[in-house]
């Protein structure tokens, strides 16, 4: 550490003179007191009473980080007030600093690690460690995590000066532990105390999702430790993003907490988690996956387990892994069944794995095709099916291409409306006619094109079920009810004009009112013309139609 040596002329001498060391006061049996933290002048309270206070009292377990934070309350008091001008200011430098001289030589001997830096570090991780342990046992005075984040907060900027930008990675990584981006819940540690948190149905929602007991662990889950929940476990058998767990952690607890306080009874215990909550939201929230299964003849893949005490789990794990799988699926959400085809598969996979069961390609126990790497859903499930998407959208040639010629969006998803979906496989072949493009600039889909089997020839799925053909006449067609606008206000004008009439009023005449009526005739047919295919409700109107205007007519 640099020496500090006090000067009258303060102004014109630099804080620190690296030619002389510290001069210590070695005192035999001498009992380290605390600094008076309270007795700081006005000018300097809100700058270094902070490092004062906690100085004070962490110096019982740490001394050395007890001298660092007093020391870098001394580099703060000179760098605000370095001629020291204001009021006690001089008084204040001068004892601080004699305190300082006394400790230098001494706390050296007591820290633990081997440098300054690292006994921060060891000190800061021991206090964030009781703003972790809040998250999974809430039951800490508020009193104790307003002091634990104090002490935690002082630490990390004693910490940033010691380091002065030589080691960025490690406050890096501090910095992480402390900020934790939210929208709504504070999840992290440090928020376990606030207003929202208190809820009964925030804190019943959860402590279901953080229920993993009878999950299989990997050496990955053991390091997450307490705090670990089933999103948690998700991530790391299936590879999520860490940024989108975040964020479905945050949707599901809202979720569940929302329609648990909205049940009608009201449950005997808001703390917790009701079952119908939680099966009115696999209703909702599955109504098209079930729908999906139906349509194309398959059974659903999830199956709920006979116990009753691991329905909530299993359920809560299916609703989560949809979650994740829907946040990170991009541009996949304009395809919906596509969705249901993915979900179809990985739900299949958590239930083998859940169950212990023993895959019979492989011969050992059943785990994801794509799980074990991290982002390794967005790498080999969503990027594949984008690049489809993507190069079939340059096909369009900024929407003057034929429409018969590339394939969009409802084009792609009417794919996983049929049976044919299954060929796709899972892990997903790359060398199914799926993912062939016929692109004009082959060097983007290498990597989509150049896995093929010897022997096979992809080809280009096209349209599945409807091709959109446009000419001129469709000027036409898009706007017939204008069109039938124009031509009955034409026939009414021709009708007025052939009468000759005088006056408005002259239309009322039965005569003439009677062959005003002839536009509904005009309508009817004209209608059953343009509807006779397409519309055949419409068809069947307007025949009524014209014989009941034939009918009155006669």
């Amino acid at each position: 550490m640099a020496e500090i040596v006090p000067a009258e002329d303060s102004s014109h001498r630099g804080l620190r003179t690296p030619g002389r060391p510290l001069a210590t006061s070695r005192t035999v049996g001498h009992v380290r007191l605390p600094f008076d933290s309270e007795k700081v002048p006005l000018t300097l309270v809100q700058v270094v009473r902070p490092f004062l206070r906690v100085a004070n009292q962490i110096e019982a377990d740490s001394p050395r980080a007890a001298y660092l934070c007093r020391f870098h309350a001394f580099e703060r008091a000179h760098t605000t007030d370095p001629k020291s001008n204001g009021r006690g200011v001089r008084q204040f430098k001068t004892a601080l600093l004699k305190r300082l001289q006394q400790d230098e030589g001494a706390t050296k001997h007591t820290r633990r690690e081997s440098s300054d830096a690292k006994e921060l570090k060891y000190l800061f991780y021991k206090y964030d460690h009781i703003l972790k342990h809040a998250r999974v046992a809430p039951s800490e005075s508020r009193e104790q995590l307003i002091n634990a984040y104090t002490i935690s907060s002082v630490l990390r900027e004693v910490l940033k000066a010691v380091l002065s930008g030589t080691d960025a990675e490690m406050l890096a990584d501090i910095e992480d532990g402390i900020y934790v981006p939210y929208n709504i819940l504070p999840l992290d540690p440090g928020g376990s105390q606030q207003a929202i948190m208190q809820l009964p149905e925030i804190k019943a929602s959860i402590a279901a999702i953080r229920n993993v007991c009878g999950l299989p662990l990997t050496e990955g889950h053991r390091k997450a430790g307490a705090s670990m929940d089933l999103l948690d476990w998700l991530q790391h058998w299936f590879g999520f993003q860490k940024g989108n767990v975040a964020n479905q952690r945050e949707h599901l607890v809202l979720l569940l907490a929302n329609l648990h306080v909205r049940l009608i009874p009201k449950p005997a215990s808001m703390s917790k988690l009701d079952d119908r909550a939680l099966s009115g939201l696999m209703e909702k929230m599955f109504e098209n996956y079930i729908n999906w299964c139906t349509f194309v003849g398959r059974k659903s893949n999830i199956q709920l387990p006979y116990i009753k005490q691991e329905e909530q789990q299993y359920k809560l794990l299916c609703i989560g892994l949809y979650l994740l799988i829907w946040g990170e699926a991009s541009n996949l959400r304009f395809m919906p069944e596509c969705l249901c085809y993915i979900f179809h598969h990985m739900v299949n996979e958590l239930s083998g794995m859940l169950c212990g069961a023993i895959s019979l390609n492989t011969g050992v126990k059943v785990a994801p095709a794509y799980g074990g790497e991290s982002e390794s859903f967005l790498k080999n499930i969503v990027t594949p099916l984008y690049m489809v998407i993507y190069e079939e959208a340059q096909k369009n040639n900024k929407g003057t291409a034929d429409h018969s010629t590339w394939r969009n969006y409802d084009d792609l998803n009417e794919y996983f409306w049929s049976t044919d979906c299954f060929k796709l496989g899972w892990p997903m072949r790359l060398q199914c006619d799926f993912f062939c493009t016929l692109s004009s600039k082959p060097q983007k889909s290498i990597n989509l094109q150049s896995i093929t089997n010897e022997g096979h020839e992809q080809k280009w799925l096209g349209k599945m079920n409807f091709v959109e053909i446009r000419s001129f006449l469709q000027l036409f067609r898009s706007f017939d009810r204008m069109w039938l606008f124009f031509i009955l206000a034409y026939q009414v004008i021709i009708i007025t004009a052939w009468h000759g009439l005088e006056s408005p009023f002259q239309l009322f005449s039965s005569t003439i009112f009677e062959d005003i009526m002839s536009i509904f005739i005009t309508s009817a047919f004209i209608r059953l013309i343009t509807g006779e295919t397409r519309y055949p409700i419409t068809c069947l109107a307007s025949s009524l139609t014209l014989l009941l205007n034939f009918s009155t007519k006669e």
